[in-house]
């Protein structure tokens, strides 16, 4: 049941969270933005105790996204790190940041901007170190393969125990936003070279077009003559 695929998390669109906008940068929501989410969640409040339980976050999330029911109830067990049996605002609003980063496909540069709070999220167990049991677990927040999964814990886990630190799990941020802009990059010059492709072929056909329409109308001025 936990062979979760990324592909599977997606926004329903029409939802309330659908027309709120995620820096791209720091992959953090506006200030009025996050007055209307504020809004939102006292709406969701159904027992005005500032926080959600259990069944509220279960049909807030099965209302806005597509994910699973073991997704969403994994979820609100990463959140409630207490374990009193409910979230608060704070909480929602990292939720609803992971959300919009994921739809955006910002999911690295979230980690990267918010690497502290991921990290602790991650770290189920409070040892100040991520396994890869609760990577696995979780990994569908952040579209991370179970191939890429393998090779983090290879190539970051410096100490060799198998565990991530923060130091390493940093690291680890790091490396895949860099690797994210070097895909934006060669996407952009792919992109680029297209563009100046279809403009070079445009040019010809008009030059083509333009020369076909000068000889048709040299042959017409010395028929007429």
């Amino acid at each position: 049941s936990l062979q979760l695929r990324a592909a599977e998390m997606k926004l329903k669109p029409g939802s309330f969270l659908w027309y709120l906008y995620l820096d791209k940068v720091y992959c953090l929501l506006s200030l009025r933005n996050v007055k209307a989410l504020m809004e939102y969640f006292h709406l969701l409040d159904a027992h005005r105790r500032n926080t959600l339980n259990d069944v509220l976050f279960f049909h807030f999330l099965h209302h806005v996204t597509n994910m699973k029911t073991t997704q969403i109830k994994m979820l609100f067990d990463m959140l409630d790190w207490t374990a009193v049996g409910e979230i608060g605002f704070d909480q929602f609003y990292v939720l609803v940041c992971i959300v919009l980063s994921h739809q955006n496909h910002l999911e690295d540069q979230f980690m990267y901007r918010h690497s502290r709070p991921v990290f602790d999220l991650l770290d189920l167990d409070g040892e100040l170190k991520i396994g890869a049991s609760n990577f696995e677990m979780y990994r569908f927040l952040f579209s991370i393969k179970k191939q890429e999964l393998r090779e983090l814990f290879h190539d970051f886990d410096i100490t060799g125990d198998r565990l991530l630190n923060y130091k390493e799990f940093k690291l680890y941020t790091i490396f895949c936003t860099d690797k994210s802009a070097d895909r934006k990059k060669r996407r952009k010059e792919r992109e680029e070279d297209k563009g100046r492709e279809k403009s070079s072929k445009d040019k010809e056909r008009y030059h083509h077009l333009k020369k076909m329409y000068s000889t048709g109308m040299d042959q017409r001025s010395r028929s007429l003559l």
